[in-house]
């Protein structure tokens, strides 16, 4: 494990080397809300060697071991452009230092948006996204109500403990912009109409924290495969690991 400044910040990097010796662009993983390096356990690496290429995958300011946010309850809450902002300032600052252009984004969850969104801004040679939010719906809102009651009283808190050295930093700031008024409006399909790249979208059926309406309504302006998982929730590299990677290996493969 790695630590690289990024606009000030240390951030957790791991690098997955290969099979090709690294001549076809990496693979960037995006991890989820509460997610970290650590949480991804041994899948980027599977994925990496199954689509042969060499992989980048970071913790966000804030989670796993990279740099926590100070106040984040206070001074130093997200705003509900949390996730453009890691999109448009924070991971072209992060692919600068690691001379890598048009990589490959693979991203769950928040990271899935993060990667719609850098996508629709910045060259890429694909895109692969499972779980995005591309909008709020309403069970999002519930599950995440959810989640901050097992926070307090389910355990959740203990067992995010061993992936984050500020547990507390890593839930409120995702659980709290989340909950908030200010995010209801948050909408990205505008910027998913312009991204041009090859695109792999992937959803589990049984997602609570969205509907199909998710990937239904990206839209993008080029190649654009759905592919839907069940039984499958909202992580379909933990509930179906086989074919996810399988999923995002083939897309790779028809790349030029």
């Amino acid at each position: 494990m790695h630590r690289i400044q990024v606009n000030g910040v240390g951030i957790e990097l791991q690098r997955l080397p290969g099979p090709d010796g690294g001549r076809r662009a990496p693979i960037v993983f995006l991890h989820e809300g509460l997610g970290s390096v650590a949480m991804w356990r041994e899948w980027p690496a599977q994925v990496c060697a199954a689509a042969g290429r060499p992989g980048v995958v970071y913790s966000r300011r804030g989670y796993g071991r990279s740099d926590p946010v100070p106040d984040v309850r206070g001074a130093g809450r997200l705003g509900a452009d949390y996730m453009h902002r890691e999109a448009f300032e924070v991971l072209p600052a992060l692919l600068d230092a690691l001379e890598i252009q048009a990589p490959v984004l693979l991203g769950h969850s928040d990271g899935g948006t993060i990667a719609l969104l850098y996508a629709s801004r910045f060259p890429v040679s694909a895109c692969v996204v499972m779980a995005p939010h591309v909008i709020v719906e309403d069970c999002s809102v519930s599950s995440i109500e959810a989640a901050r009651v097992a926070y307090g009283s389910n355990g959740l808190r203990e067992r995010l403990r061993r992936y984050h050295q500020d547990v507390d930093g890593a839930f409120w700031q995702w659980n709290d912009i989340w909950l908030s008024p200010a995010f209801r409006d948050f909408d990205i399909r505008p910027e998913c109409r312009r991204i041009e790249a090859p695109l792999l979208a992937i959803q589990g059926e049984d997602d609570p924290y969205g509907t199909l309406r998710q990937i239904e309504e990206i839209e993008p302006r080029g190649r654009y495969v759905k592919q839907v998982l069940a039984p499958c929730g909202h992580s379909p590299h933990r509930d179906q690991p086989e074919r996810s990677t399988r999923a995002v290996a083939d897309f790779l493969a028809d790349l030029p």
